[in-house]
């Protein structure tokens, strides 16, 4: 163990014995020694973030596994903050030497330098390590997982499950994989902080044809905590409710376009609040000056009925996390209330830049980012409505029971396709519609969700920013939209 205060000219002389195939509190001396030399060299604060990474996917098409993917890596990222401005350097080289090179680049990014020789380089003192993996029996995990063998074997017996129930089949996709993670944070604050995550997600592609008629639906599952996820997916159901959409949407009319109320489903259906508004509420659009909500905070900015929330504590979502990748623990964040403009989602550059409040938002990809703001568990909170009266209160609309792939500008302009379309006529459902593409704007379309059932339900998704992609949740109770325009044919 070396002396509370070492000279710069010592450093090299170092030797430390850390855990090599696990986080834990040997790491403590490396890193607090790190994060001192970098205090003494002028920075302002600095961060460790070292990662472990075993992942595996899986792809069967119709009765084959085309692929097996898998994936190890090892490595650490170093950020070094100067004022403001800050700099990011990632290696896969966890020795000390490793480490302290790291380090030392990004000080000279800084324009910051090692102390002279005979200055003292004290150690940062480190909180006692939260271990959240090791408190809540994370550490077997891995080992509980589905093996290899079982992932080929269930997504084949799916996918036969699925060619019974649909017909006109063209292709079938089933499609599985596992994300297991071990992270520690140091920084020279005083966090030091462990987690391990595990992310699966599983799901299914059905295209079925019959002469000109196309239809194409999809879904996907996820979970965040559950070693037996695939072995307990209960795929039958899922082929069921996959093979009679795309047998309805096979030989729907296209639909007209124009400006239409709609009624949005629940689950999925977030994805719009997610894209169109969620990211116009990260401190990142607050920084780049392109969120149309900058200066809003405490305005009204939706239709009163609208309440969001953002947060990483919903047991089994998606997007949940016990700490994000800062070491913050989660917690929730009140976005919109009523319709108005409550918090943003802030990680420590965005606080630091933008004064707004740490969220426990810090996210990323892996060791190669830094860490950004980032949403976790998005959605719209349920409202006083059943969902016979949304459609009660259309006469002509459209029902949006699936959506599927779109894009979304800088500032909130979109346009989303819908797998799965009704036509509302006199406050019911009649026929199946396919080709409609949702246009709008995030301010706008905001204050015309006027009206939100009580049945929330969340969906997991992928979502990708300037810190990588990420895990995420979106969700909502069925919405009306007042009026969208509806593109068609």
């Amino acid at each position: 163990m070396p002396p509370t205060l070492l000279l710069s000219r010592e450093l090299p002389t170092l030797e430390y014995t850390s855990t090599p195939d696990r986080f834990d509190q040997t790491w403590e001396a490396p890193l607090s020694t790190l994060l001192g030399l970098g205090r003494a060299a002028g920075a302002d604060f600095i961060e460790f973030f070292l990662e472990r990474i075993n992942y595996i996917s899986c792809l069967a098409e119709d009765d084959t596994i085309t692929s097996i993917s898998p994936r190890l890596s090892t490595g650490a990222g170093v950020r070094v903050f100067r004022g403001v401005a800050d700099c990011y350097v990632s290696t896969n080289d966890l020795s000390f030497a490793g480490l302290k090179a790291a380090l030392e680049k990004g000080l000279s990014i800084m324009g910051l330098q090692l102390p002279n020789p005979n200055a003292y380089v004290p150690e940062i003192n480190l909180e006692l390590l939260r271990d959240y993996a090791t408190a809540k029996g994370k550490d077997i995990w891995l080992s509980k997982c589905t093996s290899m063998q079982e992932m080929g074997e269930v997504l084949l017996h799916a996918n036969a499950k699925l060619n019974l129930k649909a017909n006109h089949v063209q292709s079938r996709r089933a499609t599985y994989f596992r994300d297991w993670q071990e992270v520690l944070v140091a920084a020279s604050d005083g966090t030091f902080a462990r987690d391990v995550r595990l992310t699966q997600s599983v799901g299914y592609n059905l295209l079925c044809a019959d002469g000109a008629n196309r239809s194409s639906i999809s879904k996907r599952l996820g979970s965040t905590s559950d070693p037996n996820f695939l072995h307990n997916w209960q795929y039958e159901a899922d082929a069921e409710e996959v093979a009679q959409s795309a047998g309805k949407m096979l030989y729907a009319d296209y639909v007209e376009s124009g400006t239409y109320p709609i009624v949005m489903a629940n689950s999925f259906g977030g994805v719009i609040f997610h894209e169109a508004c969620g990211h116009l509420l990260e401190t990142t659009q607050i920084e780049l000056e392109t969120t149309p909500f900058i200066d809003k905070k405490g305005e009204k900015i939706a239709h009163e009925s609208l309440t969001a929330w953002d947060e990483g504590l919903s047991e089994n979502a998606f997007g949940t996390i016990d700490m994000d990748d800062e070491g913050m623990p989660a917690q929730r964040t009140l976005l919109i209330e009523k319709g108005v403009l409550k918090n943003f989602l802030s990680d420590r550059a965005g606080s630091l830049r933008t004064g707004h409040p740490r969220t426990g938002s810090g996210r990323r990809q892996g060791y190669t980012f830094a860490a950004a703001s980032r949403m976790r568990n998005t959605y719209i909170a349920p409202g006083d409505y059943s969902t016979e009266d949304l459609f009660a209160s259309i006469d002509k609309g459209i029902y949006c029971k699936k959506m599927g792939g779109g894009s979304v500008g800088a500032t909130g302009e979109f346009n989303f396709g819908v797998e799965e379309a009704y036509l509302i006529e006199n406050g019911k459902l009649t026929k199946p519609l396919k080709g409609a593409i949702l246009i709008g704007e995030a301010k706008e379309i905001m204050n015309k969700i006027s009206m939100c059932s009580r049945d929330l339900e969340l969906a997991s998704g992928f979502c990708g920013s300037i810190s990588g992609s990420v895990y995420v949740t979106v969700g909502q109770p069925h919405i009306k939209v007042d009026s969208i325009t509806v593109g068609g044919r």
